[in-house]
């Protein structure tokens, strides 16, 4: 059996999907920073495969502006919000960027007062379909977006790049309908399931779940478990020659501290620091480390999310929601 236009654009998401958030996971792991222009590169094939979606189903003008408000709002963590100084001032992007803002409200409020007969319920339930469940289905993604970019003006999702992302794959794959999952019939049976953004984010967290497992078993074989407050360290930690600190990206937690008796002594502390330390303050940790003749320290690795978010996508792609596998096992459906 030939494959359809949807399962065509789903595999087209699905490859954007690891391609994009491949190279941008693994500028974060080198860098420690992913460029604006990366997003701007990929949001095309997003939009260009979410826009074919909309012409297979038939989707009417208000449906494309309603799209085009969401990717209006997260344009401004990319390229910033238009402000009326600047557009005063006769900022060429500003005004255009205000006038796409204008156009999309528009289209938004029209298509609200088009298909305000359908009820958002009955959409959810699969009791409605046509242009009426698009449209909300489509508006959905908006406070998707919404919540994503209050989350990281919150500090509840530390990295930018971690937040555009979300906003990012909220767009290239707007609702589960758009994705082809191989080994799951649960999320596409569920009532309730995350939208792929979020659960793409819930299947990164339980993948980090399993970074103390293996932390520990790599302090265990390479004989870093020494006594039981290394034991405290191990499953968050490793231990690094002093000289390779300043090259990778660590926190340091090997400290001297100065004993009752006047003496200085070393110290190995449990957490990472709130504040990372500025460079001039680490290297100056490391020469006093350094004149104490300490040759090794443990240190704690900043991981950015991306990293996790990347391998997520396989389990995201074979089964779909975790949320949906879970919650049956509550009994709840």
């Amino acid at each position: 059996m030939s494959p359809s236009e949807t399962d065509i654009l789903g595999w087209a998401r699905i490859a954007t999907l690891v391609l994009g958030m491949g190279w941008a996971a693994w500028m974060d792991h080198k860098e420690r920073r992913v460029k604006n222009e990366h997003w701007l590169v990929w949001i095309k094939p997003a939009l260009f495969l979410w826009v074919l979606d909309l012409m297979v189903q038939g989707a009417d003008w208000t449906i494309y502006l309603t799209a085009s408000a969401s990717v209006a709002y997260a344009s401004g963590a990319v390229i910033g919000r238009p402000t009326f100084s600047d557009i005063r001032a006769g900022s060429r992007m500003d005004q255009t960027v205000t006038l796409w803002y204008l156009v999309s409200a528009i289209g938004l409020v029209c298509g609200a007062l088009t298909y305000q007969s359908i009820h958002p319920v009955d959409v959810l339930l699969g009791n409605e379909q046509g242009l009426g469940a698009l449209w909300w289905s489509t508006l959905a993604v908006l406070p998707i977006i919404l919540l994503i970019d209050l989350a990281w003006r919150v500090r509840m999702i530390h990295g930018g790049a971690d937040a555009k992302a979300l906003m990012w794959v909220a767009l290239l794959v707007p609702n589960w309908a758009t994705m082809p999952l191989s080994f799951s019939d649960s999320t596409s049976e569920a009532l309730f399931a995350l939208p792929p953004a979020f659960a793409l984010l819930m299947w990164g967290g339980l993948t980090f779940l399993i970074i103390p497992f293996i932390l520990l078993a790599s302090n265990l074989l390479r004989g870093n478990i020494r006594s039981l407050s290394d034991l405290f360290l191990a499953w968050h930690a490793l231990v690094m020659p002093l000289e390779q600190v300043r090259h990778r990206h660590v926190w340091l937690l090997t400290t001297s501290i100065e004993k009752p008796d006047g003496t200085i002594g070393i110290h190995h502390r449990k957490r990472a620091p709130r504040r990372s330390p500025t460079d001039e303050e680490l290297e100056a940790s490391l020469l006093e480390l350094k004149h104490l003749g300490v040759e090794e320290v443990w240190v704690s690795q900043k991981l950015p999310l991306l990293v996790f978010l990347f391998p997520a996508i396989a389990p995201l792609v074979l089964v779909g929601d975790p949320m949906a596998l879970i919650m049956p096992l509550f009994g709840l459906e």
